[in-house]
């Protein structure tokens, strides 16, 4: 059967990672193990891809149901945390994984610090006492290691002006440029979940790289976590599009001598170096405010929060009214100092 558990070895009970140790801990006896001292089950085993199974919790005997993307998850009658083995071998088996740091508790209360910093939103809301859900899950990404080299011509002009006598003159000089540049971009992430909104998942960077830790399934224990849905392959021109910004700006910024610039020719050729799957961890937070519900992400590491909020009219309206009337008096007091005075 499919389904791994981890059982306390002193009291029978289940064991789910704890964020606090960076251990597998029992709830019920307080044994705390070192994963890295635990046999993974998933190198024991060997499962035929896409072959149909139906899941069974090892502790209540219930059938597990899930979404096709879903490695690991928690039985819905007895709670126990399980992962999902044969979803996580194979072409589907994450190389790293960055572990959770912000305990359930944890991500509760710095949503809800993060929901009174909001100026603008209503008063309710600012309460944060209507979360709907908070789940910690391990979403799928791609790390790219991505190698441009850049090829550019153009041309380039210096202005420079002065003065002989009554006149003010304008020289303006010419110059054809060429510059090849070579960008490395390492371990740049691209969400392959096709659940989660790639601008959330982005906004949520960056994600500590010196966590990594090489994947190990009790990383997963009471957490849910998702397989991916897009290759690395499929990825690949969103990871390019990803880059392109900074490229722009890192080939503008070779140029800076000159006061305008035109390009004849750009070239920019990428070469993935290489694309790890790794799930990193995230608190999807869901909000019920006025019969609509929003979604929020925070990172599970760094504790970063990231979605919009609602917005109050009223307080809106009185924050544009002081903008305006700080504007208008500012205007006035230039006005009276230039000898115009009060009207």
């Amino acid at each position: 059967m499919p389904v791994i558990e981890y059982k306390c070895p002193s009291c029978g009970s289940g064991m789910t990672f704890d964020s606090t140790t960076g251990m597998l801990s029992c709830p019920s006896c307080g044994r705390k193990d070192n994963i890295e001292q635990i046999p993974d089950p998933l190198k024991q085993e060997v499962f035929a891809e896409d072959e149909v199974r139906e899941y069974h919790c090892e502790s209540c005997g219930a059938v597990i149901v899930t979404e096709p993307e879903t490695s690991a998850t928690t039985c819905s009658f007895c709670g126990s945390a399980v992962v999902l083995s044969d979803r996580l071998t194979g072409k589907l088996a994450p190389q790293q994984v960055i572990p959770f740091a912000i305990s359930k508790e944890e991500a509760m209360a710095a949503f809800k610090k993060w929901c009174r910093k909001g100026l603008l939103t209503p008063r309710g809301f600012m309460t944060a006492d209507r979360i709907q859900n908070i789940t910690g899950m391990y979403v799928p990404f791609w790390l790219y290691d991505l190698l441009h080299n850049v090829d550019v011509r153009g041309q380039g002009t210096q202005v420079r002006s002065y003065r002989r006598g009554d006149y003010q003159y304008t020289e303006t000089d010419y110059y054809e440029f060429y510059r090849r540049i070579r960008l490395n971009y390492v371990r740049l992430p691209i969400d392959a979940s096709a659940k989660m909104d790639d601008q959330l998942m982005d906004k949520l960077e960056p994600f500590p790289y010196d966590q990594l830790k090489t994947f190990k399934t009790p990383y997963l224990a009471g957490y849910i976590a998702e397989k991916y849905n897009f290759n690395s392959e499929q990825l690949t021109p969103r990871a390019r599009e990803k880059t392109m910004p900074y490229i722009e700006s890192y080939i503008s910024s070779t140029v800076a001598e000159y006061a305008t610039v035109s390009y004849s020719d750009k070239q920019i050729d990428t070469t993935v170096k290489q694309s790890d799957y790794t799930l990193l961890p995230v608190w999807m937070v869901y909000y019920n405010y006025k019969g609509k519900q929003y979604t929020f992400a925070m990172n599970g590491q760094t504790g970063k929060v990231v979605g919009k909020p609602p917005l109050s009219k009223g307080k809106m309206a009185a924050w544009f009214a002081g903008v305006s009337a700080v504007s208008f008096l500012g205007l006035k007091i230039v006005a009276w100092m230039l000898g115009g005075g009060f009207i």
